[in-house]
């Protein structure tokens, strides 16, 4: 499998795919004014302990105050009064974890804790108190002593080897987990991971002594060089980016931590948008739909909720050539595949249940569940896949650390209150430029009319004036905004006036 990084940095969207064998796995995307903050460490002051829920809120300098359970305390991150960084004392006492949230905390005390989610809706953020500070192939825990080896390295004897190499390795008062690239690797590998990340958390611990809280402590690194760290390994064949900017820092952070990568990550020069030459646009674009098309003419609906996400499976225009239990399985293996791809791509979390067709023989259902497994072992979220129900469900949890797809690009539709949804303000502004950007790279057209709701031409007036101006000056365009109230809120459309064409449908996305 030929697993390769495609990034479209733009000054105020950083987007970041994840394709395997051609096919789009897994997308990000991070907007300059909307940094990604999981993995932060924050020195926060305690606003609210609340016994009866067994937590407490954290005031860490964010809009809302942050939420933590007692059960994701950690008895080294309190009391950071009196912590001596250069005397040599013996690892503090473990409170017990059953302890309740009001004898571990108080309103007041200052305390280290780490982004674990994003705020979603109308939820602040969730914080830990067990930090976690993550390289190429170790994780750092400070306060903690214990070792550990990730699950998705199935060999006994490799965990043994690896088990065995950590205890040698651990720094003191600090635990020490193997992450799953770390497979293979030698002891000198691991070690310089090791030096690397016990001298960062050295760094940050003379940090908290000095700040105030509420404050940040350590900001985690940014999307693209974290993506780098957490999965360009040696499967990884190929990095390509489209800014200068980005490539240099790659190969900053690559010079740092593995050199004999940096020859494959490449710079990308060609004139259109890096998206659209690798046919990223559209599958992008197909994941806002309700329905996905299986190669064989069968289909899966999704359909999501506050509660959870429903995924119906349909043997639609496939009728195979034997007998139906065989059709049948055939589309549900071909329809595992596509939802654990569709789980990673659309970044789905919580609750998630699946119809697959009926099928009569059990040796079937359970080459369906097995096949299912099989289909999420290459995503980074946790993953818990049950047993068929007695209805023939497949329930399921996905890690959720951020919003869906979904939800981070569009918005309740003001027409229907929320029955639909449209595109976010900001998510129509950035389409409207990668349009104006395809416009400059294949047609010598410079008279350009746009017409947008009012809702949108404010926005983009306010907010990415400068961005249609450098547009301009690049492309020699001579923009002409109009406003249109008739038009969605998320609707654009482009025209050529000299040659009086509305060719909206040829340089969109």
């Amino acid at each position: 499998m030929f697993r390769e990084i495609v990034i479209n940095a733009d000054p105020s969207e950083m987007r970041v795919a994840v394709l395997e064998d051609a096919t789009l796995v897994e997308f990000l995307v991070e907007r300059q004014e909307e940094r990604r903050r999981v993995g932060d460490i924050y020195k926060g002051r305690v606003d609210k302990v609340l016994p009866g829920m067994d937590a407490a809120f954290i005031e860490i300098g964010l809009e809302k105050a942050a939420f933590i359970h007692a059960s994701d305390m950690l008895a080294s991150s309190l009391g950071l009064e009196g912590f001596d960084l250069d005397e040599d004392e013996v690892e503090p006492a473990r409170r017990r974890p059953d302890l309740p949230i009001q004898d571990l905390l108080e309103k007041g005390q200052e305390i280290l804790v780490q982004l674990v989610k994003e705020p979603i809706g109308t939820k602040g953020a969730k914080v830990s108190g067990r930090l976690s500070l993550p390289g190429r192939f170790l994780v750092l825990m400070p306060g903690l002593s214990r070792i550990g080896v990730s699950r998705k390295i199935a060999n006994s004897e490799e965990r043994l080897r690896l088990k065995k190499i950590l205890k040698e390795l651990k720094p003191r008062n600090a635990g020490l987990i193997c992450r799953t690239a770390a497979e293979g690797l030698s002891k000198k590998d691991l070690a310089q991971d090791v030096r690397f990340l016990a001298g960062l958390w050295e760094e940050l611990e003379k940090e908290a002594l000095e700040q105030p809280a509420p404050a940040v402590i350590h900001r985690d690194i940014g999307m693209a060089t974290g993506l780098i760290r957490d999965i360009f390994t040696e499967q990884v064949g190929r990095v390509t980016v489209d800014s200068k900017d980005v490539y240099k820092e790659i190969l900053r952070y690559l010079q740092v931590v593995a050199p004999e990568l940096k020859t494959r990550v490449k710079l990308y020069t060609g004139e259109g948008p890096i998206f659209d030459e690798y046919g990223i646009e559209g599958e992008i674009e197909k994941s806002f739909e309700h329905k996905v098309w299986l190669r064989k003419g069968g289909y899966i609906v999704i359909e999501s909720t506050e509660a959870m996400v429903t995924i119906d499976v349909n043997t639609g225009r496939f009728t195979g050539k034997r007998s139906q239990e065989e059709t049948i399985l055939k589309t549900n293996l071909e329809a595992a595949k596509e939802v654990a791809r569709q789980l990673r791509l659309r970044d789905l979390g919580g609750i998630i249940v699946i119809d697959f067709i009926d099928m009569e023989i059990e040796g079937n259902r359970r080459a369906l569940v097995d096949a299912f497994r099989a289909a999420l072992r290459g995503d980074r979220a946790r993953t818990k896949v049950y047993p068929p129900s007695e209805l023939g469900l497949v329930e399921m949890t996905r890690q959720r650390v951020r919003q869906s797809l979904h939800s981070y690009f569009s918005e309740e539709c003001p027409a229907c209150h929320g029955v639909g949804r449209i595109l976010s303000l900001p998510s129509a502004a950035m389409k409207l430029e990668r349009s104006l950007r395809r416009v400059g790279a294949h047609s010598k057209e410079k008279d350009i009319q746009i017409q947008i709701h009012p809702d949108l031409a404010v926005f983009v007036l306010d907010r990415r004036g400068h961005r249609l101006e450098a547009l301009e000056r690049k492309y020699g365009f001579r923009l002409d905004l109009r406003e249109d109230p008739r038009l969605r809120r998320d609707e654009v459309r482009i025209y050529f006036r000299r040659l009086k064409k509305d060719v909206t449908a040829e340089f969109q996305g």
